[in-house]
């Protein structure tokens, strides 16, 4: 029973809790919030279904750049939704150079990413990624949808 009330409360606080908190709260406080768990998040991304962490090439620094992300494999592609849009320095690294790294199921796939303005990205992120969907659905936000064609 007591194991209930803690995973009841660790889903209160990841679904309802932190996405409330990035919502609202000063953007300086939200970033370094994020540099701290950002970290753990990466160790997960790569290998349980339904993420995966995208490298970039910094825009100006050049250098790689490894961001934990909410998406799905279809196919030769992997679908993901930014939840702050061309404002995620992620993406403005892909405008820069499309070509990415994602890793996926504990391996890396080189490929090449494409924003989709077009594409409905609300209807998008609860499809690829529920989890991630629901987050950023409560975190509100200009949302992109990224489409990344894999490399055979």
């Amino acid at each position: 029973m007591l194991l209930l009330y803690v995973l009841a409360g660790l889903a209160f606080f990841w679904f309802i809790a932190v996405p409330v908190f990035e919502r609202f709260a000063p953007p300086r406080v939200v970033q370094s919030y994020q540099r701290l768990t950002l970290p753990f998040f990466r160790l997960l991304a790569g290998v349980a279904p339904g993420f995966g962490v995208v490298e970039t090439i910094g825009r100006r620094t050049g250098r790689l750049h490894r961001v934990p992300v909410g998406g799905r494999l279809s196919g030769d592609s992997f679908w993901l939704v930014a939840g702050v849009g061309r404002r995620a320095n992620y993406v403005r690294n892909i405008e820069a150079n499309p070509r990415v790294r994602v890793k996926l199921y504990g391996r890396w796939r080189p490929g090449t990413a494409y924003l989709c303005q077009d594409d409905d990205a609300r209807k998008r992120m609860l499809r690829i990624s529920p989890i991630n969907g629901l987050f950023l659905w409560v975190a509100g936000g200009d949302r992109l949808t990224v489409r990344i064609a894999l490399d055979r």
